[in-house]
C-alpha cells in the first residue's frame, strides 16, 4: 500500500506543470556613444539589458547598432495580477526616436514581447508615467509623456499581442527636465477610488490629475505649485494634498 501511495505521489508531481521562471531584477550595461542624444545626461544610453531570475540565471538582450536603451533602469511590471513579470524600457533608434518596449522571458532568452510605435523623429524621447489599471478591468495600461521637452503629449497604451496600442492622448505635459537623471516627476495614484495619473503641466507649475474615461483622457483635479517641479518631493506633497493622506 505504501509503495502504491508513493508511486501515486510521484505521478502527481510528474504531471504538475513546472513553475514558470520569474524575472526578479534587471539593469542596463555597456554604455555607448553611438546615438548621442543623452536626454538623461551621460552615460545613460546603453547597448545591453541584463535580467536576473528567481532560478539564479542572468539573461541578456543586446540591441542592434542603430538602437540604445535611453533610460536609467528597466522597470519590473505586471499587466495582470497573475501575469508574468516583464521589463518596461525606453528604446531609442537612430532614425525614428524613442519607443516603449516590454521585455520578457521566452524560454531561455530575454526578448522584446511588445512595443509601441516610435515617436518618428531622431532625438525625440519619452518618459513613462507608470503602469496601472486605469479603467478597472483588471488589465493595466501603460502611460508615458512623449516629447516632454518640446510640447509633451500624455499617451496611454494597452498591450495587444506584440503591440502597445495607443488608447488615448492629451496635450500639455512635461514630466522631465532635459539632461536630468530625475524620472520621478509623475506617477499613477488612487484618487476617489480609481487609479488616476499625476502629471505636471508643460511649465511644471501645476500637477494635473488625469483619468481615463472610455477612449478619452480627462482632467479631474489639479495641484498648483509655488515653483516649477524639478524633484519628487513636491509631487509627493501634491499627492498627499489630493488624496488627503497625512
Amino acid at each position: 500500500m505504501r509503495s502504491l501511495m508513493a508511486l501515486g505521489a510521484m505521478l502527481v508531481l510528474a504531471m504538475s506543470p513546472a513553475r514558470a521562471e520569474v524575472i526578479v531584477s534587471a539593469n542596463y550595461e555597456a554604455p555607448v556613444e553611438r546615438y548621442g542624444h543623452f536626454a538623461l545626461g551621460r552615460p545613460h544610453e546603453y547597448a545591453r539589458v541584463v535580467a536576473r531570475t528567481d532560478a539564479g540565471r542572468h539573461v541578456a538582450l543586446e540591441l542592434p547598432d542603430d538602437e540604445v536603451f535611453e533610460d536609467l533602469a528597466p522597470r519590473l511590471v505586471r499587466l495582470t495580477e497573475d501575469g508574468p513579470t516583464l521589463l518596461l524600457a525606453i528604446v531609442s533608434a537612430r532614425g525614428v526616436g524613442a519607443r516603449l518596449a516590454l521585455l520578457g522571458l521566452d524560454g531561455d532568452a530575454l526578448e522584446v514581447v511588445a512595443q509601441s510605435a516610435p515617436i518618428g523623429s531622431p532625438h525625440r524621447w519619452l518618459n513613462p508615467v507608470g503602469v496601472a489599471d486605469l479603467d478597472g478591468d483588471g488589465v493595466a495600461e501603460i502611460a508615458a509623456v512623449t516629447t516632454p521637452h518640446i510640447g509633451g503629449v500624455l499617451r496611454v497604451y494597452r498591450r495587444d499581442g506584440e503591440r502597445l496600442v495607443e488608447l488615448a492622448s492629451l496635450t500639455g505635459f512635461s514630466n522631465h527636465v532635459y539632461r536630468s537623471p530625475e524620472l520621478e516627476l509623475s506617477r499613477p495614484t488612487r484618487i476617489d477610488d480609481r487609479m488616476q495619473l499625476l502629471v505636471p503641466d508643460m511649465p511644471r507649475t501645476a500637477v494635473r490629475v488625469i483619468a481615463l474615461d472610455g477612449d478619452r483622457l480627462v482632467e479631474t483635479d489639479r495641484c498648483e505649485l509655488a515653483a516649477p517641479l524639478t524633484g519628487p518631493d513636491a509631487l509627493r506633497a501634491c499627492e498627499a494634498q489630493l488624496t488627503g493622506a497625512p
